[in-house]
């Protein structure tokens, strides 16, 4: 709201944060559950001499900081971009909220990073104790990134008694933190065995791969149960409003939340079938499947974390359009402009043109002229004066949707602007 708003047309920003984030996660999870599931599987192979092993080990190593230190880096600073650009208010709040839990993550950031490429680097050129003890220090530092990373992620849905205290403990470990660790690790789990899959298609067809398979396929379905376990301990702790978006039959995001369950139960049965009743047929296809369905599950999962905070970014303090909860009165009084004073730049002056503004100001961060969450169709053939009569009676809010706000003539002219656009729905603007 203090800000001038990065606009994506069509889709909305939202999509595009959730587009780059759903992206990077998923590589940052596989780099904790695929560091612990190389260097656990470095260990087991020297202790057994076991060469095939091995060398699963150096190939899943080498695929995973490959993946991790490109990818995942740049997705991460692509994250910051975006967010930053889309919704700087909340991305202000969270820093000057957590600004030493960010530091510290990055701090194991660089020793994540680090680590990994000595790890690839030093394969056969160390002693096999040092290479394994670099190893370790790559999935702890990875591991302890999450492990900060989900107390200000978690935060946003459940602040619990951070709302009163404003304590950085009390924001930290929040009422969803130790349940989203929890599914979090699962997932790590299942993105491991799933990836472990694709690259021991790589290795030879033989009796020793088999073993290798059936081994990956108890981290598969370790993570399931792990991850579903976490899942219905979060759903326990969230918000009853958040609840109410995802459980009820037409709830907003039921068929998301649905779909997440049917991708995790077709996993499952993929693992015991192929994992265990017939790990001689195993072949890239089951691979690249296991790695869609997990990828499935845990963006409905992202999906459904992420729309269960509706109308709020952060639960409680502050509404999806940067408006904080404690400003609602004032900006009634004084207008919403006095937030948003960059709104006008570029308009002319004129009742339109102030609602413009207006629409600028508190709703153009969710919604769009035509596209994703459209609101020149919903207005086709609706006048100002019907239009008022429907905005104010949103001044108290509705299910998922930020109350308006604003003055009497800032709500007139919103109305006007609407029933302005009502009259190019044909697509003449």
């Amino acid at each position: 709201m203090d800000y001038p708003l990065f606009l994506v047309p069509h889709i909305g920003g939202s999509w595009l944060i959730g587009a780059v984030a759903i992206f990077h996660v998923i590589i940052a999870h596989f780099a904790i559950g695929g560091g612990l599931l190389t260097v656990a599987t470095e260990q087991i192979g020297a202790r057994r001499g076991n060469a095939l092993w091995l060398e699963f080990a150096r190939k899943h190593a080498v695929f995973l900081v490959l993946l991790s230190s490109v990818l995942g880096a740049l997705s991460g600073v692509a994250i910051w971009f975006t967010v930053g650009l889309v919704h700087p208010a909340a991305v202000a709040s969270l820093i000057r909220n957590f600004v030493w839990g960010w530091a510290i993550e990055w701090v194991f950031f660089i020793v994540e990073m680090a680590a990994a490429l000595l790890y690839v680097g030093t394969w056969d050129r160390v002693s096999r104790r040092t290479h394994l003890a670099i190893g370790w220090i790559y999935f702890v530092a990875a591991y302890l990134s999450l492990v900060i990373i989900n107390g200000i992620v978690t935060f946003m849905l459940t602040p619990g008694r951070w709302l009163e205290t404003r304590a950085f403990w009390d924001g930290f470990f929040n009422p969803t933190y130790w349940p989203s660790l929890i599914l979090r690790s699962g997932i790590a789990l299942m993105l491991a065995g799933a990836y472990g899959w694709l690259v021991a298609t790589r290795l030879p067809r033989d009796g020793e791969r088999a073993e290798l398979v059936r081994y990956l396929t108890l981290w598969g379905i370790a993570g399931v149960s792990v991850a579903g376990a976490g899942f219905a301990w979060w759903a326990g702790n969230i918000p009853a409003e958040a609840r109410a978006l995802i459980f009820p039959a037409g709830a907003l995001l039921r068929t998301t939340y649905a779909l997440g369950l049917v991708a995790l139960g077709v996993l499952a049965a993929l693992l015991v079938v192929v994992g265990f009743l017939a790990p001689r047929a195993f072949g890239v296809a089951a691979g690249i499947l296991a790695i869609v369905l997990t990828g499935t599950y845990f963006g409905a999962y992202e999906r459904v974390r992420e729309g269960s905070r509706k109308p709020y970014i952060i639960h409680g303090y502050m509404y999806s359009n940067g408006i904080r909860v404690d400003e609602v009165d004032r900006l009634n009084r004084d207008g919403v402009l006095t937030k948003a004073r960059w709104a006008g730049v570029g308009l002319a002056v004129g009742p339109t043109s102030l609602g413009q503004q207006v629409f600028r100001a508190q709703c153009q961060m969710c919604h769009n002229l035509d596209g994703y969450l459209a609101i020149r169709p919903l207005v086709a053939g609706q006048d100002a004066e019907g239009l008022a009569a429907f905005l104010e009676a949103l001044r108290a809010g509705r299910p998922g949707m930020p109350p308006i706000v604003g003055t009497e003539k800032e709500i007139e002219g919103l109305a006007a602007y609407l029933a302005s656009l009502g009259e190019t729905a044909g697509g003449v603007k």
